[in-house]
């Protein structure tokens, strides 16, 4: 196997390898200026509500995601503020839902820097044996990679509760393309 290492002026190298299974493979770098993304250093989080959320009637309230899954960069906040806070500028695919515990209709709102950034839509209020119809929101949103943050609130025009558990209410999101 044939590999090409360049080794820096400072410290480190970089190995660039064959694989090990025949025909021709190409790797492209971008000739821009910026950051090469590798798998080391691409923001992703996922979180989910370990505690309920009790959200008042037309209240916009924020939701607790205090249960980490997974952080690969540290930038998600699930002790204090529930936010993510990326280090890296880019786009980022983000996903919500929300599963309240009676049968009403509930909004996922993405707030971006502590204002509405979107609305989710929200489910038909439903009820399918002890699982009612919820909030969900899927949406692209560029974050700086130093002072933007994200975070999610719910709004209903009941009180409600919002469920527990990492099935009925998530919040995820990943860096998708650079600046």
């Amino acid at each position: 196997m044939a590999s090409l290492v360049l080794t820096g002026d400072t410290s480190g190298q970089v190995t660039i390898a064959a694989p090990a299974v025949a025909g021709t493979n190409t790797a492209t770098l971008p000739a821009a200026t910026g950051t090469v993304m590798v798998s080391g250093n691409m923001p992703a989080f996922s979180a989910y509500a370990g505690t309920t959320t009790s959200v008042t009637s037309n209240t916009f309230t924020k939701v607790a995601f205090n249960t980490e899954v997974f952080d690969t960069a540290n930038c998600f906040d699930s002790t204090t503020n529930y936010r993510f806070t990326p280090t890296v500028g880019g786009y980022y695919q983000v996903n919500v839902g929300l599963q309240p515990t009676a049968a009403f209709s509930l909004f996922a709102v993405l707030y971006k820097n502590g204002s509405i950034y979107q609305y989710g839509i929200p489910a038909n209020p439903l009820n399918v044996g002890s699982i009612y119809g919820g909030g969900g929101l899927n949406t692209l949103v560029f974050l700086n990679g130093s002072t933007d943050y994200i975070e999610i609130y719910a709004y209903c025009g009941n009180n409600i509760t919002i469920t527990t558990g990492a099935e009925k209410t998530w919040f995820n999101g990943l860096l998708v393309r650079l600046t």
